[in-house]
């Protein structure tokens, strides 16, 4: 599979397909009870990662059903803290794909390595979301999209290192249906993000205008730029900062905010230091 898929997949780093399973489906309360992931090299060859992970909170019968892991099966499975340094040297630099992996699993895998106070860079990756290529392409589920790419049945649903791998092979198979679908990650990653702004913070709460400029994404001020708002509603960004919103989305708005106050400190050192060559100036000439 390795080097067929690598025929149809530029890659000029690693690729990490994953997929959770958790405790719900909130993204700021839930945690995760499983991943899988499945790293895709350069060079075609594939490695593997799985865990179960005791999630320190009650997973709810809903999803119980819906994964068929249950309480007892995680309670003696090592905490997400523990397994974080792991997991994060697994990943790597690599890149990010999942099935719905925009809106839900990179969301959420970005509150838990938060929690664990470690340090991980989320920037400068692409995030490839195979279910926005499908739903742009056929509007289907993941099974039907199995059925339909690879004329297969899913036979372990829910199963976090499974679905991975049955990601992987929609992507590849995706490729190799769609001619005009262009296969280096930049542009997958580009095409399966949803709506016309490019999201800054997973959760789409904030997002990237054409300008490049940091603006918010919902409510109110929708389409407005943070630095705007800090002066048409100074309050705005502390009530989300307090309020329930992601860890990550809360740490996004944080940096813009540090960064459009340091902005304009330094604009204000600039505009005091040009007023005092001012007066310097028009005293040397008396």
């Amino acid at each position: 599979m390795g080097f067929f898929f690598i025929m149809e997949l530029k890659l000029s780093k690693p690729l990490c397909v994953f997929d959770l399973e958790t405790t719900g489906l909130q993204i700021v309360t839930d945690r995760i009870i499983q991943i899988g992931i499945v790293k895709i090299l350069p060079d075609g060859k594939t490695e593997n990662y799985n865990s179960l992970v005791n999630p320190e909170i009650k997973i709810s019968e809903e999803s119980i059903l819906i994964h068929g892991i249950s309480n007892e099966e995680v309670k003696n499975k090592p905490l997400f803290k523990d397994l974080a340094p792991d997991i994060i040297k697994f990943i790597g630099d690599a890149d990010l794909a999942g099935y719905n992996s925009n809106k839900f699993d990179i969301p959420l895998l970005a509150e838990e390595l938060i929690r664990t106070g470690i340090d991980f860079n989320l920037s400068n990756r692409h995030f490839v979301d195979v279910q926005n290529i499908f739903h742009k392409m056929e509007q289907r589920t993941l099974v039907a999209a199995y059925q339909f790419y690879c004329s297969k049945s899913v036979t372990d649903a829910h199963d976090a290192l499974y679905d991975s791998k049955i990601t992987l092979e929609v992507l590849k198979a995706q490729l190799s249906k769609y001619e005009d679908l262009d296969s280096d990650i930049a542009s997958l990653a580009e095409f399966s993000r949803m709506g016309e702004l490019k999201t800054y913070d997973f959760a789409g709460r904030l997002a990237q205008n054409n300008s490049g400029q940091i603006v918010y994404n919902f409510g109110k001020h929708k389409g407005k730029t943070i630095s705007a708002i800090m002066k048409e509603e100074p309050g705005y960004h502390g009530w989300m900062l307090n309020a329930d919103f992601p860890l990550y989305t809360k740490q996004c708005l944080k940096k813009e905010v540090n960064r459009i106050k340091e902005e304009k400190k330094k604009k204000k050192e600039m505009d005091l230091d040009q007023k005092l060559n001012l007066l310097q100036k028009k005293f040397n000439k008396k």
